[in-house]
């Protein structure tokens, strides 16, 4: 049986977790205090080790990094609070295989527990990688208090309405919530908003019945059906269609949804996470976003700063996105050049968090030296002017004559690029711009592969 070391100073809490997992039939051994869980590595095998942040002495931090100096391949997982989101975050930077905090849901612990024992000893994936390397805080205020708030709204029932730039990251604060909910068993199901038909928008949420149309030759289950039990992440909510907001405002009501063609209500348990970078207010004040929608959806809102507004902490997000990039495409460790530094902190980022990732991911796999150069980056980056300034202010066509139909099949996918970026990424006023329906801009930045 595989073997696993429990490091607790509360009494009642390391006999609950030792005996649950006796259940499951590991071999346990458990102590009070990291001195005494260094001593009991030194004597014993152990296949994990699962440790509280707060012990009396050395805390799980200095634990972590005293086991990893020394038992390299040694899976930790760190028990901690909610609102020591940033002691987990550094738990990750130390070496550790993944946080759980209290109160512990024991299926969840048994399946962080499960996934580090079938990790290949020494062996570090892309896709580790990338998960990990998301969880960059920084010292900026906004970004505190905005994971302030996040850590305090994520163990309740609320809805949570996200509001920020696009490429800010607003999707993975979405998971994020769901993880450290009491739903991160649960399914996480997202959609993207904007790319729902009126026709196929009732399809596509509640499913159909077979033969309800034209095509329906299968029965369907729709996408609340697929988040029973854990969260629904509406992107982009501001381009919800009128009709559609209808539709979704009866089952959020209800909690009942009924497939299209159908006539059986099926009760269905959702959290609603909805992101947009739209001004819903103005939405709701033109009528064009239902008021009763609205505060449906915004329990709980959560404003998250563009890159612009977090300069203080670009550095680390370098540093994280130059490692993952590493790891991802098989490179050695790197660094960037005080030169793209300087570069960096000259641009305006309409692309945000996103826009840096991609940048950095570009520039890694270029780089033919360990440290990353100015001759990686795209040309129009070390322009003097930052792109959205010289598209906003230059005397170019009117957003109006931006008519995609007019150009050739060339000069599309510029006028799509230069369309977003203008509009700081809102692809309905983009599309709107452009003399196009959002469907069409959609299946156009699919066809480019447009970062968006």
């Amino acid at each position: 049986m595989q073997q696993i070391l429990v490091v607790d100073d509360d009494p009642s809490f390391n006999d609950l977790v030792s005996n649950y997992l006796r259940r499951q039939n590991f071999t346990i051994s458990s102590v009070s205090s990291a001195k005494s869980a260094l001593k009991e590595l030194e004597g014993n095998k152990f296949d994990l080790v699962l440790a509280d942040y707060k012990l009396p002495g050395m805390d799980g931090l200095e634990l972590i990094g005293q086991i990893k100096s020394t038992y390299a391949d040694l899976p930790v997982i760190l028990i901690t609070n909610y609102a020591d989101i940033r002691v987990a975050v550094d738990s990750i930077k130390l070496g550790a295989f993944e946080f759980v905090t209290k109160p512990v849901i024991p299926d969840e612990l048994l399946r962080v527990i499960d996934l580090a024992l079938s990790k290949p000893k020494g062996h570090k994936t892309g896709k580790d990688s990338a998960e990990r390397s998301d969880y960059v805080i920084g010292e900026n205020a906004r970004t505190s208090q905005l994971w302030k708030h996040l850590t305090m709204v994520a163990p309740t029932k609320m809805n949570v309405l996200i509001i920020g730039e696009s490429g800010t990251g607003k999707e993975h604060i979405s998971r994020t919530i769901h993880k450290m909910s009491h739903r991160s068993n649960g399914p996480f199901v997202a959609v993207d908003c904007g790319a729902l038909s009126v026709e196929l928008a009732g399809s596509e949420l509640f499913g159909h019945v077979k033969g309800a149309f034209t095509g329906a030759n299968v029965e369907k289950k729709g996408l609340f059906e697929e988040a029973n039990g854990g969260t629904l992440f509406l992107d982009e909510a501001g381009n919800l269609p009128h009709e559609i907001q209808s539709l979704l405002l009866r089952a959020i009501q209800e909690g009942k949804i009924k497939k299209v063609g159908g006539n059986v209500e099926i009760g269905v348990d959702v959290r609603l996470l909805a992101a947009t970078n739209e001004n819903l207010d103005q939405n709701v004040a033109d009528g064009s976003f239902r008021n009763d929608l609205y505060h449906r959806l915004n329990e709980f809102e959560l404003k998250v700063p563009s890159l612009r507004d977090r300069f203080d902490d670009l550095e680390e997000y370098c540093e994280f996105f130059v490692q993952q990039a590493s790891e991802e495409l098989g490179k050695p460790p790197m660094k960037l050049s005080s030169e793209v530094l300087d570069v960096f902190k000259g641009y305006h980022w309409p692309g945000n968090l996103r826009e840096l990732r991609n940048i950095i991911r570009r520039s890694v796999l270029l780089s033919s030296e360990t440290v990353i150069t100015a001759d990686t980056l795209p040309a129009g980056l070390r322009a003097e002017q930052s792109p959205v300034q010289s598209i906003s202010d230059s005397k170019g066509p009117e957003p109006e004559r931006l008519n995609i139909k007019e150009q050739s099949t060339i000069q599309e996918k510029q006028l799509i690029v230069d369309a977003l970026v203008k509009y700081k990424y809102n692809k309905t006023k983009a599309a709107h711009a452009l003399n196009i329906d959002r469907s069409t801009l959609y299946y156009k930045i699919k066809q480019y592969q447009i970062d968006s």
